[in-house]
């Protein structure tokens, strides 16, 4: 993976939720390519096994919603890296599913609280570390649905689309300082989370689960889901040379899903 991307060896990455599930894979993607790591989570057993297989990585566990939270994981940062080169901002809960009339509206908080509002508190004590990096980048996690309507799932689509216009702000602002600013757009990726959404969706629209799996592959054109890797691989790329010049984009994964 080294040689492959010619990353900077010892680049300082920080990984929010990073305990597991994508975020996991994109820590482990960066320690392999040999950069140090520093992740949060809100799971203490996450964090646990994170520290049993990877004793060398900070952890600290912060619900990125809470300021105060973010202050603390800052200053676990420079302690243990002594800085940051990358920022990926990966924090994010599903929110409810439901018609916009029936939503309860501090499940809608919530979910702009822990996907929108965490990015701004990481990215805002982030940027006077990485704008003392020769190879600074910041990546947002948003999703397809920051760039596609989705009916039943209105608070996860703003907050997503949100992220778009929070990135590309950024690169413009911060471009000048050298840090990369982008976005990636997972689609529908395998694992114990989207099992639950197609659940949650099947039940708010009446159909049967495997109808509603069914419906959601039908709507990508490759006719598959992606894996946490391949949003592991792209980060990555990002941030090697390889991707030196790319800046204020929003780069879907997904296999062109067409609509939601």
């Amino acid at each position: 993976m080294t040689e492959t991307m010619g990353m900077k060896p010892g680049l300082r990455v920080l990984v929010t939720a990073g305990g597991g599930g994508i975020g996991r894979v994109i820590a482990e993607t960066f320690a392999a390519a040999g950069a140090r790591l520093h992740v949060c989570d809100v799971s203490d057993a996450a964090l646990a096994d994170c520290n049993s297989n990877f004793p060398d990585w900070g952890i600290t566990n912060c619900d990125v919603s809470d300021e105060s939270q973010v202050a603390t994981l800052f200053e676990d940062v420079k302690a243990h890296l002594g800085g940051l080169d990358v920022l990926i901002n990966n924090a994010g809960i599903a929110g409810p599913t439901g018609g916009i009339d029936e939503l309860d509206p501090q499940e809608w908080r919530n979910t702009i609280d822990v996907n929108l509002n965490g990015q701004f508190y990481c990215a805002r004590l982030a940027v006077p570390l990485l704008k003392q990096s020769s190879d600074a980048s910041i990546i947002g996690i948003s999703s397809v649905a920051g760039r596609l309507g989705y009916a039943w799932r209105t608070p996860y689509a703003a907050s997503k689309w949100a992220i778009i216009g929070l990135i590309k702000s950024l690169a413009i602002e911060l471009g000048p300082d050298g840090i990369r600013v982008n976005a990636l757009l997972p689609g529908i990726v395998e694992g114990p989370r989207i099992e639950k959404v197609i659940a949650a969706r099947a039940e708010a629209t009446g159909v049967s689960y495997e109808n509603m799996e069914s419906e959601y592959i039908n709507k990508v054109s490759l006719r598959r889901m992606v894996t946490a890797q391949d949003i592991a691989n792209q980060a990555v790329y990002l941030c090697s040379p390889l991707g030196a010049n790319i800046s204020g984009q929003a780069i879907s994964i997904c296999g062109n899903v067409e609509v939601l």
